[in-house]
């Protein structure tokens, strides 16, 4: 209870790096500056209208960091030679599987 204090209500409060005194450090000022702005009435339709929705999308496009050719060649190497990985894997655990199978139903 060293860190607790009590206010003027006799409520025990923490106290802490921030709350050195038991105050609160938000104001209702503060607070009322955080809070969402509403939303206004008219705009029911959540995503916009139709006739935004191009505009948007070429700001959006632009904003894009397209790769190099270079970091594209790579990257497309990387995904190839991770499907040949993953090819080899499953038709190995399959011939294995079927192998088992075999020696299981075959007399």
């Amino acid at each position: 209870m060293s860190e607790d204090q009590l206010d003027k209500d006799g409520v025990i409060r923490p106290t802490g790096k921030r709350q050195l005194a038991g105050v609160s450090s938000t104001s209702t000022s503060s607070y009322e500056a955080k809070r969402l702005a509403p939303v206004p009435k008219g705009d029911d339709s959540p995503g916009g209208s139709v006739k935004t929705f191009l505009p948007e999308v070429i700001s959006e496009v632009r904003k894009v960091v397209w790769p190099t050719t270079k970091q594209m060649i790579t990257y497309t190497l990387v995904v190839f030679a991770f499907l040949i990985v993953l090819t080899a894997l499953v038709s190995g655990v399959d011939f294995l599987a079927g192998l088992g199978v075999e020696a299981v139903l075959t007399p």
